[in-house]
């Protein structure tokens, strides 16, 4: 006989002596990574702590992927078909955990929560929170509520209820960091639910966002990415139309922010101004992600893309002109309804001519509620011919791209977590200027303590490009290596426990949550 699913928690305060901890799961874009700092965030506000930092909850963890914690949090996306077969698998495992631990309480949130609303309990009753996009403030109360009253909580707002800006955050990094400009998509693009979810476009005035990037920078973050579902339409909403290229030279200003990227543009409202604040600003790394979607006319106006092929390979030179080192990347969909063999050649054909430092391509399928689920489907075995197809070419130019790196001189921001192999190989991995993955050796007999930190910088040379990745192992060799020890690092050393917080004279705060507010002065 199979056992029940556990029910939400019972008004149980905490089985355990320790604090209550939490762990937040994150699935989908880098919109939602920034929502699971501001959800992080509200549950330290609340006395929360993340199970990493307490070894005894840790030490319980299970395959799961449940941490060992008091409360997993997941948050949902739905761009992809198998969303919603990936959560309740999820679900799925995390139930037989709940049930061996008393107390322990899920709680779903994002886009697809946004989207399912009550069907996610109705289909995983042990789940005791459901909460959208326009009410993340609202997490640790319906934990709270679950808890006392033993049943499920589900509140779903229709409309923005708290700009997420406002809530306190626990950024993921300590040397870089996500800020959002804008909430919200007015483009109407008929594969996509974001707009349904997410809502209509709202804008932050300027002044917010840039004391925003002051306090992160005071943190302690030298690397800030600007987010919005299409950022340079950001300033219609105030009503200027140039207010993203003066965002970004405004980001120049901001003394110890040495690195700025933003995402997503769109190439319909991508403007010339734009292009030259990136060139003209030197903080403003020299990469551009630009989702072309589909190289046919005929799909882009199916897709109700507002922009045409001659239009888009128009900014990508405009962009290669003004930025010749730009490292350009782009989405991709293969299969949209109606796309005929032809159509599927002008894509091939604008991949061709862009030459893409990387693409991130996805076979169609439908979402619910979209206007295109409802048009008829290119077979399943020609999509996926199609889909090998443009892999193999991208994959072609893509180490085309990176061999033609090789004997470059690169400055790599070294980051927590990017390389899975830098213990075997005993290098470490970070981002260049142009956002490439690269992997760099360090000299050999490096004592421990003249090791990069995660976010300090090091200078290497390229000597190997693959196609997803680039190899720098000039100091092997006795070549080109240079480390440069950053107030970032500083950060990530004092969140790591491995230094005393400074008692100081204008060291890196630490970079625990962070709300908005007069930014802190370096002096």
């Amino acid at each position: 006989m199979t056992a029940a699913p556990p029910a939400p928690s019972a008004a149980v305060p905490h089985t355990g002596a320790g604090p209550r901890t939490y762990l937040v799961r994150t699935l989908g874009c880098q919109m939602n990574v920034h929502d699971s700092e501001r959800l992080a965030g509200m549950l330290e506000a609340q006395g929360y702590v993340p199970v990493e930092s307490v070894p005894e909850a840790a030490a319980r963890a299970t395959d799961a992927g449940d941490g060992g914690a008091d409360v997993v949090v997941i948050n949902t996306c739905s761009v992809r078909e198998n969303a919603a077969t990936r959560l309740f698998g999820n679900l799925g495992q995390l139930a037989s955990v709940k049930r061996r631990r008393p107390g322990m309480q899920i709680a779903v949130g994002g886009c697809l929560a946004q989207q399912m609303r009550t069907g996610i309990v109705e289909k995983a009753p042990w789940v005791d929170v459901v909460l959208g996009t326009h009410n993340l403030d609202v997490l640790p109360a319906l934990l709270e509520r679950a808890r006392h009253n033993a049943e499920a909580q589900v509140e779903i707002e229709e409309a923005l209820k708290v700009f997420p800006s406002t809530l306190p955050t626990r950024r993921e990094s300590a040397y870089a960091a996500f800020v959002s400009i804008s909430v919200g998509c007015n483009n109407t693009c008929t594969f996509c639910i974001v707009p349904h979810l997410r809502g209509k476009e709202r804008d932050r005035r300027p002044g917010e966002v840039l004391a925003e990037v002051q306090a992160v920078v005071a943190q302690g973050a030298i690397e800030v990415t600007l987010l919005g579902q299409n950022v340079n339409s950001y300033g219609v909403g105030f009503g200027d139309r140039g207010a993203f290229a003066k965002l970004l030279r405004a980001c120049g200003e901001i003394d110890g922010l040495e690195r700025v990227r933003f995402t997503s543009p769109h190439p319909a409202a991508f403007t010339d101004d734009v292009i030259e604040a990136m060139a003209e600003t030197p903080n403003v790394m020299p990469s551009l992600h630009m989702p072309l979607q589909s190289g046919s006319d005929a799909v882009l106006r199916a897709m109700r893309r507002s922009y045409r092929q001659e239009k888009y390979l128009g900014i990508i030179d405009r962009v290669r002109a003004a930025i010749p080192d730009a490292a350009i990347t782009t989405d991709i969909i293969v299969g949209f309804p109606g796309e005929t063999e032809e159509d599927f050649q002008a894509t091939l054909d604008v991949v061709a001519a862009s030459r893409f430092s990387s693409a991130f391509t996805f076979q169609y399928s439908p979402r619910p509620g979209t206007p295109a689920a409802d048009l008829e489907q290119v077979p399943a075995e020609v999509v996926t011919d199609r889909y090998q197809r443009l892999l193999a070419l991208q994959k072609r130019i893509s180490t085309e791209e990176n061999e033609q790196q090789e004997g470059r001189t690169v400055d790599v921001l070294v980051a927590e977590g990017e390389g899975r192999k830098d213990g075997a190989t005993h290098r470490v991995t970070g981002r260049a200027a142009d956002n490439r993955l690269v992997h760099v050796a360090l000299p050999a007999g490096l004592a421990d303590d003249e090791r990069p930190r995660p976010g300090d910088m090091v200078t290497a040379t390229v000597t190997h490009g693959a196609p997803h990745h680039l190899v720098a192992d000039s100091a092997l060799t006795g070549g080109t290596y240079r480390l440069r020890r950053t107030r970032a690092g500083d950060a990530w050393s004092l969140r790591a426990g491995l230094v005393e917080e400074p008692h100081s004279h204008g060291e890196a705060a630490p970079a625990g949550p962070v709300t908005l507010g007069m930014p802190a002065l370096r002096r």
